[in-house]
């Protein structure tokens, strides 16, 4: 087993509320693009409250909706982005959010069998304003476990 996972936090200004027909696309989408993400190779845990997402949680503002996930790689998490079902309402993005003038995708590494938290999770973000390094990341710009990095 790793000695890391890869958490990764990524950040959405709404266009409209959550519960409007503008956004009724993308909330439909979400049990599927859930479910789709827990079935998928080198998924661990996501950020849910009792309804099954997290949307209601707003650390960043009343119209800030986060997402928060634990992945056993980098390759894992970049498959389920870029290689599933995801992709499609990943395209349709700007219908439903409005671009953020900050970085609103981090990625960190953090022992396996630790979950990040939200506060951790905006520090990492943070942390990223000033550049990427091995501490907050992008896939553009991708950092090694430290496991990986020692060995």
């Amino acid at each position: 087993m790793a000695d890391h996972h890869l958490a990764q936090l990524n950040i959405a200004r709404l266009r409209a509320p959550i519960d409007s027909p503008e956004l009724a696309d993308f909330v439909a989408q979400l049990p599927e693009i859930n479910g789709l993400a827990e079935r998928s190779p080198g998924y661990v845990w996501r950020l849910q409250d009792e309804s099954g997402d997290a949307t209601a949680l707003r650390p960043f503002g009343p119209d800030i909706i986060v997402n928060l996930t634990v992945w056993q790689s980098v390759e894992a998490l970049r498959g389920f982005v870029y290689r599933t079902a995801h992709l499609e309402p990943m395209r349709r993005r700007r219908e439903w959010f409005v671009p953020l003038d900050r970085p609103h995708l981090v990625l960190w590494w953090i022992p396996a069998g630790v979950l990040p938290t939200i506060t951790e999770a905006a520090e990492r973000l943070e942390l990223l304003t000033a550049g990427p390094s091995p501490e907050a990341f992008t896939f553009r710009e991708p950092y090694p476990s430290p496991g990986a990095r020692a060995a």
